[in-house]
């Protein structure tokens, strides 16, 4: 399962804004790469999972 939210989440940490902010801060924090990119594993698991959970679909911010 881990292999599979690699991409995504190496994707989601340059073009998701929400995940870009927090890949930003964990870098600058002094935190390795990989282990900024497995909280991005981490938090777009938590986000689908609300999402079935609350039964609605993914809807991007507006500005």
């Amino acid at each position: 399962m881990r292999d599979a939210l690699y991409m995504p989440a190496l994707v989601a940490t340059r073009f998701n804004p929400d995940l870009k902010v927090k890949y930003t801060a964990l870098r600058d924090a002094g935190k390795p790469a990989k282990v900024a990119i497995v909280a991005g594993m981490r938090k777009l698991i938590e986000m689908a999972n609300a999402l079935v959970k609350a039964d609605r679909k993914w809807a991007s911010k507006t500005a």
